[in-house]
């Protein structure tokens, strides 16, 4: 396959596919022409690529992922413990835009938004922010 077949098989755009060549994710074949040969194999990693980016893994994580996935010796707990981590950073950014809203939903309900130009929204940015 060429990399635009290989882009509409994975749902990923070619710019993408380029990306994870440059950074080693992948390491394509290269024709006598220099143009890039995919297999079935390297369609299938760019797949897997796909879905961990989906679910938020960053690009160091999905590195660790394929070499959990390609080492038949693994063991399920070192794959569990990427998981865990990355989970943990979701539910902690959670919590993060959940206090971001909560603190935005209080400045959305003290405004008036009417003529006056008192504005609980720009004094409470305005604000010093406090450490707690």
């Amino acid at each position: 396959m060429n990399i635009g077949e290989v882009s509409e098989a994975a749902g990923l755009p070619a710019k993408t596919i380029r990306y994870y060549e440059e950074i080693g994710l992948i390491a394509p074949l290269r024709g006598g022409n220099g143009y890039r040969r995919f297999t079935e194999a390297h369609l299938h990693k760019l797949a897997f690529i796909a879905r961990a980016r989906s679910l938020g893994f960053s690009i160091e994580q999905c590195r660790t992922l394929l070499a959990l996935y390609e080492d038949r010796g693994r063991a399920s707990a070192d794959v569990k413990a990427v998981a865990q981590t990355h989970l943990g950073e979701i539910d902690a950014k959670m919590a993060e835009l959940t206090e971001m809203r909560r603190v935005l939903a209080d400045l959305v309900h003290a405004c008036a938004g009417d003529e006056r130009p008192d504005c609980p929204i720009l004094t409470g940015l305005a604000a010093p922010v406090t450490g707690d």
